[in-house]
């Protein structure tokens, strides 16, 4: 079965016919909300708001542990994070679509791997590759199929926030390598790979990163979300054309 995530601005999906919710208890307290099942051109999906159903969880407070082991425990095989980024490369103005391949994490403090506890033996995963290559390749063939234009790879960096970034922090990121500014992207990425799932993120371009573009001075959150508003009707097109191409 595959599972969506949703991030800031897609706290559900229009186009999953809902059969039911459940609320999932985990040992590691409670997940932004309940799990809603349903159909997407009759296949089975499992859709969590990351955020909440309200948009009340900043990124910062999320149980991404929670959140991952819920999926898990339903027997997902496969997780779709849907993001929303600032764009750092010259290439990712507002409303890009993008498939990132790689990610930096900056984030700290999070509760980041369920390998801890004196009870439990040292586990390293192999994290070479954070997004897994089959899912990533599927996401971009339901692109093609469906006609959305997505660019294919780019490096998510992953922030603390809730804040936005300064300027020069943004130049950091960018001399790090990185091609676009987030807040969920980890521990999430890490959590899927701990608990055996193919991860692969939708990352939507809402606003030049700060210092860059229309945002050098000052990054306009009112027109990032008309952006992303409009965007998440193409990730939604995806969506339908990937659980077509889920199964193969």
């Amino acid at each position: 079965m595959l599972a969506i995530i949703g991030g800031t601005g897609l706290t559900r999906l229009k186009n999953l016919n809902i059969t039911h919710r459940q609320v999932i208890r985990t040992p590691y307290g409670e997940p932004s909300g309940a799990l809603t099942f349903g159909e997407i051109n009759t296949h089975q999906v499992v859709f969590i708001a990351r955020h909440g159903y309200g948009h009340t969880i900043p990124p910062h407070e999320i149980n991404y542990r929670a959140n991952i082991w819920a999926l898990a425990e339903q027997k997902v095989k496969r997780v779709v994070s849907i993001c929303t980024v600032g764009g750092i490369r010259d290439d990712l103005p507002p409303g890009t679509i993008v498939v990132p391949n790689q990610l930096i994490d900056y984030t700290n403090g999070r509760k980041h791997t369920y390998f801890e506890g004196g009870e439990k033996p040292v586990t390293h995963i192999d994290f070479t590759e954070p997004y897994c290559p089959k899912l990533r390749a599927r996401l971009l063939k339901a692109a093609k199929a469906s006609h959305q234009h997505v660019l294919d790879g780019g490096v998510y960096s992953a922030t603390q926030g809730p804040r936005l970034e300064t300027a020069a922090e943004i130049n950091r990121l960018a001399g790090d390598g990185g091609d676009m500014v987030g807040m969920t992207g980890m521990p999430e990425a890490a959590l899927a790979r701990e608990a055996g799932l193919s991860y692969a993120a939708i990352a939507v371009v809402a606003n030049w990163a700060a210092g860059r573009g229309d945002s050098r001075h000052h990054v306009d959150l009112a027109a990032a979300a008309g952006v992303f508003d409009t965007a998440i009707e193409h990730v939604h097109r995806i969506l339908e054309a990937l659980v077509k191409v889920d199964g193969d």
